[in-house]
């Protein structure tokens, strides 16, 4: 694989040297130097784009061109007649100044070809069909081709280091603007050009009011004959693969309809080759385009996720079916109203199994090592459906209204054996719904004053059920030394169950009601073009409701309902049970002032809040009501158009959610217990950030640094007690500060036909733990190095190589571990005779540390498809996944008390063959 790398590295780097560079200025009539000006090559003897540039400040443009060629050479810039001149190149490097003329001088010049990349404003826009080489499917083929945007790991788009937040097609939300629905399923066929907003504004009235230089949205314009015509592809599979799974199938619908009022995208996806359109995880992700108001405003209310949160990922099972149907429309009855919604079903079945090792790093807790075998099934069902309407009468008034509602049933079953307390049947059951409103209002009286009101209002059901099965010996119930007892029998004494059985049949039910609104009230003075007020009122208000109750069947299927001689730090016997209330409100008051001068745009400000927590159990009332003033500020340098610093303080106060308050005894699983505290208090931090952000047009420069810095006060904590590799949590608020420093950059830079990258991370952590009573201090620091260099060939094959270089440091008290990744990889694509698309792609991961064996695995995965040209209807293709048929992967890593290395196994090498139909 090593040789293999090294010659796709010489390739690369001899075709860059099979060229020249022609530099020179651009100039208007008078001399003066023209930026912004645009410079593009046709290779004349195969009319295709060659190169092009975009010129600096001073004019200057630079562009690589093959060696003895012919090229013609056009010079655009609005308002200026082009310049069309044909270049012959020999051996050396050019240099040629142009000159252009006013409008009414010339007749027009007629360009051949667009601009790959013109900017307009905050506005970039990539021409899609200056990056494709044709063997592009679906978007996001050609978005890793476009300088400055980022494909992430999670399906997710960067663009200078940002997360779009929205992607719209022809100007209409797709799925709320979920950016990984997009790029897995529009066909890149139809997509003419990318739009990429930044410092998008949701409501044009705020734009001017508010800073919106984090938010950035995409917009894909369809290519013409897209419009009021079907358009998308139909696809079918099947294969064979090894046992369970002797048949394979697929059948993946995705279809689109846009036309001036409305569209329908539908997706389908039915198969069980573990290619999945959404996973469980990302629709519980999926936020519906919800923002909260209050989010901004310096308080933080944790509401808690009950559900089955931590399902699967669908990378890390043996086997999976999945089914997908989802429909997302739009419809615009006049200028002034537009309707939108999607309805999403989501369906999966997995089987997993996992070995893992864990080894706790202080031998004074006296914990035995642990080996697990772990083999499970899940199932999921997941609905959401929203209905969105806005309504825009006229410039100074928008309504918005959003409602969201999302249902589930969610099963997992694992049956476990652990080394120290042998066989565990485990059950998880969830059926959560959920209601959100979204409702918001903006008002224009005049030029000067603007009026915004968001409220949102979210009801959340949660109904989570244990159950676990473990053997029991009741020979061993009466040992005097708690060593001779079985690993969970002194559990089984705290909970009070019934020990006398062959096995603890334990069960938690659990039920968590919550009621939340949030609404504030803006008023936007502007004193003139530099400089405006804010002031903000707003309120949220908060209830939820916590059942629980731990009971017991016996071997003769009786129930029987333990009572638990547990007891808390006060000496109090804590109960199987929960019944508790927990109500919330803040009431606030912000102010903030916003001043553009120069090169700098400031916003210090501040917020009052009046807050109220009151919550009763067992018949008892806690309460706490406190003031408290949160400041806050930023300041913007811009640079350039393209290139600004941007520095935030503020502080933040963080409530935690009813289940950390709840002072009864709740199950996490058989081997975690944790009971709360009625009387916890809000958490405080400041945090700061640096962001730097550049993107040169010039030489295609992508640069971006982010430094956040985070330090929590009062931060809410847990002493955890061991007994035996049964765990004990409870919680208090900490007065060690805990501290985070996080750095991440990367740099970006286009050489004619390659691009090279380099993607730095590094985190510092410390942070305060408290095991068997005793307090120590974890500190970790890890570093990433991504370098990354890819081809943009229009006419010959293309390759990606990246490699991944990840140390982590972890100092426990008297313990150091530390782990290091490597994971070279390697794409390669290729459009052969016109016809045919040849797709690869390897990877090989490496994992050492200095407390356990290096360990390592690698996938492969390749496809071949036929398609008689560019315009054919049909194409066949053969796709073989996991192609070395690798049974399993590896991680290691740390917790704050141990490290660990585990093996999950993963699907086997599934080959099949796939029939596309193209509308």
């Amino acid at each position: 694989m090593k040789n293999i790398l090294a010659l796709l590295f010489t390739l690369v780097v001899m075709s860059s040297f099979a060229q020249i560079k022609m530099q020179g200025i651009v100039k208007d009539s008078i001399g003066a130097p023209l930026e912004l000006a645009n410079i593009i090559a046709i290779n004349k003897d195969t009319n295709t784009l060659e190169s092009y540039a975009i010129t600096n400040a001073s004019g200057k443009y630079v562009i690589s061109l093959s060696k003895n060629g012919r090229y013609s050479i056009q010079v655009s810039y609005i308002g200026l007649k082009s310049v069309d001149e044909t270049i012959e190149t020999k051996e050396v490097d050019i240099t040629k100044d142009f000159t252009m003329l006013t409008d009414n001088m010339l007749d027009a010049v007629e360009l051949t070809y667009e601009m790959p990349v013109t900017i307009k404003g905050d506005t970039l826009i990539y021409n899609a069909d200056s990056f494709k080489s044709g063997t592009e499917r679906k978007l996001e083929d050609v978005l890793k081709k476009l300088p400055g945007i980022e494909i992430t790991a999670e399906g997710k788009i960067e663009v200078e280091g940002k997360e779009v937040t929205k992607l719209m097609v022809n100007g209409k939300d797709f799925f709320d603007g979920d950016s990984k629905l997009a790029t897995k399923n529009i066909p890149s066929n139809a997509v003419d050009k990318i739009q990429v907003l930044r410092n998008y504004a949701e409501v044009g009235q705020l734009s001017g009011v508010q800073n919106n230089q984090d938010n950035v949205a995409i917009n894909i314009k369809l290519k013409e004959g897209k419009e009021n015509f079907w358009f998308g592809d139909v696809t079918v599979g099947g294969g064979v693969a090894p046992s369970p799974n002797d048949e394979l199938y697929l059948v993946q619908p995705k279809l689109f309809y846009y036309s001036p009022k409305y569209s329908v995208n539908v997706i389908g996806d039915l198969n069980n080759t573990g290619e999945v359109a959404l996973t469980g995880r990302d629709l519980r992700n999926f936020g519906g385009g919800f923002r909260r108001p209050s989010s901004s405003s310096g308080t933080s209310l944790n509401l808690g996720d009950n559900g089955l949160s931590g399902l699967t990922n669908i990378d890390d099972s043996q086997t999976v079916e999945s089914k997908l149907a989802a429909v997302n429309f739009s419809y615009s009855p006049n200028k002034a109203l537009d309707l939108s919604g999607f309805i999403i079903y989501n369906s999966s079945r997995l089987r997993t199994r996992e070995e893992s090792f864990v080894r706790y790093t202080n031998p004074e807790l006296e914990i035995p090592d642990e080996e697990t075998i772990q083999t499970g099934s899940e199932a999921t069902n997941q609905g959401l459906a929203k209905l969105s309407a806005a309504y825009k009468p006229n410039a100074n008034n928008q309504l918005n209204y959003d409602v969201l509602g999302r249902i589930s049933s969610d099963s997992e079953t694992q049956n476990e054996f652990s080394s120290v307390v042998g066989n565990t049947y485990q059950l998880d059951e969830a059926k959560p719904f959920s209601i959100n409103q979204n409702v918001n209002y903006y008002y224009t009286l005049n030029e000067n004053n603007i009026f915004a009101f968001e409220a949102q209002h979210l009801i959340k059901d949660e109904d989570p059920f244990y159950n676990a099965i473990l053997v029991n010996d009741p020979t061993n119930n009466n040992a005097t030394d708690p060593s001779d007892r079985d690993a969970f029998d002194n559990t089984a004494l705290s909970l009070g169950l019934d020990r006398d059985q062959l096995g603890y049949d334990l069960n938690q039910d659990r039920r968590i009601k919550s009621n939340q609104l949030d609404a504030k009230l803006d008023y936007y003075n502007i004193l003139n073009s530099k400089s405006n007020i804010n002031l903000t009122l707003g309120t949220i208000l908060s209830t939820q409701k916590f059942n629980s109750n731990i009971f017991q069947f016996l071997d003769d299927g009786s129930y029987f309902d333990p009572t638990a001689s547990l007891t808390n730090e006060e000496g109090d016997v804590l109960l199987n049970e929960n019944d508790t209330e927990y109500n919330f409100s803040d009431i606030y008051l912000g102010f903030h002032y916003r001043l553009k001068t120069g090169k700098f745009t400031i916003t210090p400000g501040f917020s009052v809040h009046a807050y109220g927590n009151k919550n009763t159990q067992f018949g008892e009332t806690y309460e706490d009501n406190f003031f408290r003033i949160l400041p806050d500020f930023e300041t913007q340098i811009q640079f350039k158009k393209s290139e600004s610093l941007t520095f935030r303080y503020n502080m933040k106060n963080a409530f935690t959610d009813v289940t950390s308050l709840a002072e009864g005894l709740v199950l996490n699983n058989y081997n975690s217990l944790q009971y709360g505290e009625p009387e916890l208090q809000n958490s405080l931090s400041h945090n700061l950030s640096l962001r730097y952000f550049s993107f040169n047009l010039f030489n295609y420069t992508n640069v971006f640094a982010i430094l956040n810095y985070n330090k929590n006060i009062d931060q809410i904590r847990s002493f955890t007690n061991f007994d035996n590799v049964i765990r004990t949590n409870t919680y208090f608020n900490s007065n060690f500060a805990d501290e985070s420093v996080t750095a991440i950059g990367r740099i970006q830079r286009t050489f004619g036909k390659l691009r090279a990258s380099m993607r730095v991370n590094f985190n510092y952590s410390k942070n305060n733990q408290f095991v068997q009573d005793v307090r120590s201090v974890n500190e970790t620091f890890s570093q990433s190095y991504t370098p990354e260099l890819r081809t943009n060939f229009r006419e010959a094959p293309n390759v990606s190589l990246k490699y991944l270089y990840r140390v982590s440091d972890t100092n426990q008290g008297d313990n150091d571990t530390q782990f290091i990744t490597n994971a070279p990889s390697v794409e390669f694509d290729a459009y052969l005779w016109k016809a045919l698309t040849f797709r690869t792609d390897y990877s090989y991961t490496s994992q050492s540390s200095n407390v356990s064996d290096t360990q390592s695995y690698q996938t492969w995965n390749a496809s071949l498809a036929y398609r008689k040209d560019q315009d054919a209807k049909w194409e066949y293709q053969i796709r073989a996944t996991n192609l070395l048929n690798i049974d399993s992967e590896v991680n290691n890593g740390s917790s704050n008390i141990s490290v660990y290395s585990s093996e999950t196994f993963v699907l086997p090498r599934f080959v099949t063959f796939r029939l596309t139909y193209t509308l």
